[in-house]
């Protein structure tokens, strides 16, 4: 019924879309819609998403290349749980909305908790120390929020500490931000996420944060002419 209704909804759309224009001349028509191969709905124009053209990858020595190469490694392998955890984390605060009690949705985010621990924790016991403090920035990318504050609003303060000590006893801080603007090496990651985007390596999920990749790009590449 609801497919039906949808269809409906849509065929109405194309019968008024179709009813407004076909007393004008066709030129006028041709030039203002655009008519997607295969489908009757109408369009005025097609969204198209960001594209980026890349440089060709530059280094100044071997290593600094051996290090963007291992860079590249440990993000698009941690890439696709900060991207869950996003998801979950939208989730959550949806189901949330609607949960009026207070008893009742501390119950469920307890519940949601375990469950996203149950899915992340066996993958996650495997990362290196390095691959664990990208996962914690491309966490801060994709929510707006550190793991820290996370942990602190779904569970409490004190747990929080203690996480955030038991990391720092690995030189991990789950108080990391992520500020490609900032600092280099946030910069690359987030060229490598872009080119692992454009090579359909990795879902795009777009960065909450405030920054223009383009910008970003051309700023580093002044800054590395300027050291050169």
């Amino acid at each position: 019924m609801i497919k039906y209704s949808l269809r409906l909804v849509f065929v109405l759309l194309g019968v008024n879309a179709f009813s407004q224009i076909e007393d004008q001349p066709l030129d006028s028509v041709a030039e203002k819609l655009i008519i997607v191969a295969g489908d009757s709905i109408v369009q005025s124009s097609i969204g198209l998403q960001e594209a980026y053209v890349f440089g060709k990858l530059k280094f100044d020595s071997y290593n600094e290349k051996l290090k963007y190469y291992i860079l590249r490694r440990k993000t698009v392998k941690v890439y696709p749980y900060a991207k869950l955890a996003a998801e979950r984390l939208v989730e959550l605060n949806d189901s949330l909305k609607v949960i009026t009690k207070k008893r009742k949705r501390k119950k469920y985010t307890k519940k949601v908790q375990k469950y996203i621990e149950g899915e992340f924790s066996e993958e996650l016991k495997k990362l290196t120390r390095t691959e664990g403090q990208i996962l914690v920035k491309l966490i801060h990318r994709q929510t707006g929020t550190t793991a820290f504050d996370l942990v602190k609003e779904l569970r409490s303060g004190w747990r929080a500490f203690w996480y955030n000590t038991t990391a720092n006893m690995f030189d991990i801080s789950i108080k990391e931000e992520f500020h490609p603007e900032e600092i280099h090496e946030d910069y690359l990651i987030e060229d490598i996420l872009q080119r692992a985007f454009a090579s359909y390596k990795l879902e795009r999920q777009k960065s909450v944060l405030d920054y223009d990749y383009s910008k970003l790009s051309n700023k580093w590449k002044k800054q590395s002419k300027k050291k050169s």
